[in-house]
């Protein structure tokens, strides 16, 4: 052997002065020195950094190492040994030169195998000092006979020794006996990729690159923090001006990343094993029997495919050839996604093959979707079936064999296709007209539905069978939902009939939906019952048949029915349980979810919680097209500013919604609107333009209010009187508890005062099981007084007795259950925390007069309660546990705080605080 060639085979490589430094590797490593294993295995795909990560090692080890740098010509056990021994005897591992000269020889070796390492064992057990013996590239030998040789030598080798093997694959050595017995280190694939920072850190240090954090982030998920793509992609982004945009573009099909997993990966791998990975490639999850599947032959004549495909993945696996395991029985695989785009990229290039000769690329495809079909797999099917050009099959599978994908939740994909097929296409089969339709309506694309509807009837017309009704049944249910977004019931009620008349009574997926169109219905006619029970009925048989969409919809329309009767905890669990229907990103039609939620959550006075779900209902609205749920929220994110005391910004904002209502004809929330401006212009102290909004639009509850704020408490007490009449016969709870509140108000203020203490504990006993508090304290001092004087009068009990019918028994004891002091309490504490704030109600009342602001600038309702824990005496922490934010919320406040009442530190602020009365 030359001198020059063995000095290669023996050089350490040198890590790269600017390479990233990967101490938790390097401590693994170690690790395995410390505990004086016998064997580190380093077993990962090429290009990972293998040899990186050992050089790095190297370089800060004590250790002298012997480097053993392994080529396919090292087969050999003589050659083999030989280089074994040169490796050896750079580190002071003294053998004997018999032995060196009989290795040399060109005849077969005269000594056994083992003798001859048994003896250079022999000399390195007389060494006094420890080495590390390393053997990089060890998958090039694939012999049998060498891992024999180096299985003797680690089983017998002394504790002066440490092994480190480097290969792209398991050597094939006792490794299950090593792991057991604790002398064993391992570092793989997943050990070896780069996190976001560790990518980070690479771009910046080794290529110059300073990227952002989302851009590094985002390319190492594309190139799962395989080191060599991420090389490559730094050199191919040298000069790019538009980082961000290159990233998401690159894959396995950029030239560079495709040149090297060909040459280094693809074309080093035997013939059958490179058309395995070719024609599986088109595979987004592998399994053994859909690989044999898309792989056998029709062709009788050609040999019988006898290739095993979970023997094949499980080879794969064992070679690291950048397969991925997907579950722990190691049944389902998935390539990297580089090396799939890669694979499918050289596929499209040279075409399918397999015993028997070519196959077209769209036949495997057309297989895949058949096995998956079989497997009730049906996404999955109609994805190839796309893939394959196979429209008849894609057209079928829509369907989902009774529940459409659509309803399974595949409404992206379904609507991708369905938007970029031809019309002809669409025209010969009216079916994906009337299901693209559908899918529109779930996304929120409501202006080119009815188009679609029609151009599904002129092909329907002349058909009269059992598929054709079931089709027209279709579309009068897509219309009654249409009716829904627009709040009509008489337009609901009919399309919703017709449709369950020509529906088919399989169909039960459309009919279940249009059962929830018809509980929406009942809804808007204030038929609460009827409405409960057609949503109950939707849940259960959109559960029972998978249907997401509509057991979604259906869900809310529960949530709403529990709001409406006062159950604001019932309600607030089933729109979350909407939210985790919705998935994530979530469906438009979770705004209502987020909406209610934020109802829910101003009523419990958490006006932070509630406008954050305010802002998401909004955000979310935003995806419909031409519906109104966008001024619904901006209507309740008005309010909310009205309970902050920011009545311009409010009133503001509402006259934006009545504008753009007025422009798009939303005429259903014209209503909303108006109430909230009677809120805003009584708070400005504009009381007879409150009047003329209220009476014109014949807004009973609003002009009580306003004739209250008059003075004319007579006129507004025969109102409410009649008001609460009406609301009792209908059993609208929600309605009438705010009813019955105005009203305590105006016979206190008419100086009835009995009468409004014994209406006042009923409201009480009324509004504690759902925990309302905004209701209470939105109405200002006056509201306040009244609960003072229910919570000193020792005949609450009976009050609430006498004031409480027998139907309201069952609530009345549900309220006793928690004691009536603690949610008094609660409610006094909250009109506390309000301190010196203006009220939206105080203005209501005649003869309430506003306390005069001490502060230049006021503190906040939130500010005032932090205040009060910081006189109790809570940390920060405590403070945050208590009201429920976060940490840094408090702090915040904190600083406010301070800055307002011109103090340093909490003494100084609680101090300040009691001088000005504010404690």
């Amino acid at each position: 052997m030359s001198t020059p060639i063995l000095s290669t085979k023996l050089y350490i490589p040198s890590p790269r002065s600017r390479a990233v430094l990967r101490p938790r590797l390097i401590e693994r490593l170690n690790e395995g020195l410390r505990l004086q294993r016998k064997l580190t295995t380093i077993s990962a795909s090429a290009g990972s950094g293998k040899t990186t990560l050992l050089s790095q090692w190297i370089k800060d080890s004590r250790l002298p190492v012997a480097w053993l740098s392994l080529e396919e010509g090292d087969r050999e056990p003589a050659r083999f040994l030989a280089y074994l021994v040169a490796a050896l005897q750079t580190v002071g591992v003294d053998i004997a030169e018999g032995i060196i000269s009989k290795l040399q020889a060109p005849s077969p070796l005269p000594l056994s195998v083992e003798a001859i390492v048994t003896a250079m064992l022999n000399h390195i057990a007389t060494m006094g000092n420890r080495f590390i013996l390393v053997l990089d590239d060890y998958h090039v030998i694939d012999s049998k006979p060498i891992d024999s040789v180096l299985g003797f030598l680690i089983e017998h080798m002394p504790p002066q020794m440490h092994v480190v093997i480097a290969s792209r694959q398991d050597p094939n050595l006792p490794l299950a006996r090593l792991r057991a017995r604790d002398q064993l280190t391992e570092v793989r694939t997943s050990d070896l990729r780069f996190t976001s920072a560790e990518t980070s850190e690479f771009l910046r240090r080794s290529m110059g690159l300073d990227l952002s954090a989302e851009d590094a982030a985002l390319l190492e998920s594309r190139t799962e923090g395989w080191i060599a793509g991420l090389q490559l992609a730094a050199l191919s982004m040298q000069g790019q001006q538009d980082a961000a945009t290159f990233i998401r573009s690159f894959g396995g099909k950029h030239r560079d990343v495709l040149d090297y997993l060909v040459e280094e990966v693809l074309q080093q791998q035997p013939e059958g094993i490179q058309d395995f990975l070719l024609n599986t490639s088109i595979l987004d999850r592998l399994c053994g029997p859909l690989c044999e599947y898309i792989l056998r032959s029709e062709d009788r004549d050609a040999p019988k495919n006898t290739i095993s495909g979970q023997e094949t993945l499980e080879y794969l696996e064992r070679v690291n050839l950048f397969i991925v395991p997907l579950d722990k029985e190691r049944r389902w695989y998935r390539y990297h996604h580089l090396f799939s785009d890669a694979l499918r990229q050289r596929l499209i290039r040279t075409g399918a093959s397999a015993a028997g000769g070519e196959r077209d690329v769209s036949e495997l495809h057309r297989r895949a979707s058949e096995w998956h079909e079989r497997q009730a797999l049906l996404l999955e099917a109609f994805q190839h079936a796309i893939a394959a050009q196979d429209v008849d099959r894609a057209a079928r599978l829509i369907e989902g064999e009774g529940i459409p994908l659509i309803f399974r939740g595949a409404i992206g994909p379904v609507l991708h296709w369905l938007d970029s097929l031809p019309k002809e296409e669409m025209d010969a089969r009216p079916a994906l007209h009337v299901m693209h339709a559908s899918a529109m309506l779930m996304v929120g694309q409501m202006t080119g539905i009815e188009p679609k509807l029609q151009a599904a009837e002129i092909y329907l017309q002349a058909a009269e069978d059992d598929y054709t009704r079931d089709l027209i049944g279709h579309i009068a249910s897509i219309r009654a939902t249409l009716a829904v977004s627009k709040h009509q019931p008489e337009t609901i009620m009919a399309e919703s009939r017709r449709a369950l008349e020509f529906l088919s009574p399989h169909n039960l997926p459309v009919r279940t939906a249009t059962i929830w169109t018809l509980g929406y219905a009942y809804q808007l006619q204030g038929e609460r019952a009827a409405a409960g029970k057609a949503y109950r009925e939707a849940v259960t048989i959109s559960q029972k048949i998978g249907h997401m969409m509509i057991n979604m919809m259906a869900t809310l329309g529960l949530g709403m029915i529990q709001e409406a009767e006062n159950q604001l905890y019932a309600a607030a669990e089933t729109y979350r349980r909407v939210l985790d229907l919705a998935g994530d990103p979530p469906l438009p039609a979770a705004c209502e979810a987020h909406l209610g939620l934020a109802r829910i959550c101003s009523e419990w006075n958490d006006l932070d919680a509630a406008e954050q779900h305010g802002q998401q209902a909004l955000h979310l609205a935003g995806q419909f097209e031409h519906i109104d749920r966008g001024v619904a929220c901006e209507v309740f994110l008005a309010r909310l500013k009205l309970s902050r005391g920011a009545v311009s910004e409010a009133a503001a904002m509402l006259d934006e919604a009545d504008h753009f209502a007025r422009q798009h004809h939303f005429t259903h929330q014209l209503l909303h609107i108006a109430e909230a401006q009677v809120l805003a212009l009584l708070q400005q102290g504009n009381a007879s333009s409150a009047l003329q909004l209220a009476q014109k639009f014949e807004l009973k509850l609003s002009l009580a209010r306003v004739l209250l704020a008059q003075g004319d408490t007579a006129a507004a007490l025969v109102m409410l009187e009649q008001l609460r009449t009406d609301m009792e016969v209908k059993e609208w709870v929600d309605e009438q508890l705010r009813v019955m509140v105005l009203q305590a108000l105006a016979l206190q203020a008419h100086g009835e005062k009995l009468k409004a203490a014994q209406i006042a504990a009923d409201v009480l006993g009324m509004g504690e099981p759902g925990g309302f508090i905004r209701l209470f304290i939105d109405e200002g001092e006056p509201m306040r007084q009244l609960i003072s004087a229910a919570a000193e009068s020792k005949s609450k009990q009976k009050l609430f007795r006498e004031a409480v019918s027998k139907p309201k028994q069952k609530l009345l004891k549900e309220a006793i259950k928690k004691p009536m002091h603690d949610y008094l309490g609660r409610l006094l504490h909250a009109f506390d925390v309000e301190g010196l704030e203006s009220s939206v109600a105080s203005v209501f009342v005649p003869g309430f007069v506003q306390p005069a602001e001490s502060l230049i600038e006021p503190l906040s309702r939130r500010e005032l309660e932090v205040l009060r824990l910081i006189a109790d005496g809570l940390s920060n922490r405590q403070i945050s546990e208590r009201l429920f934010v976060a940490l840094s919320t408090v702090k915040g406040h904190n600083r406010m705080i301070f800055d307002k009442l011109q103090a340093t530190r909490r003494t100084e602020a609680v101090a300040r605080a009691r001088e000005l009365g504010l404690l």
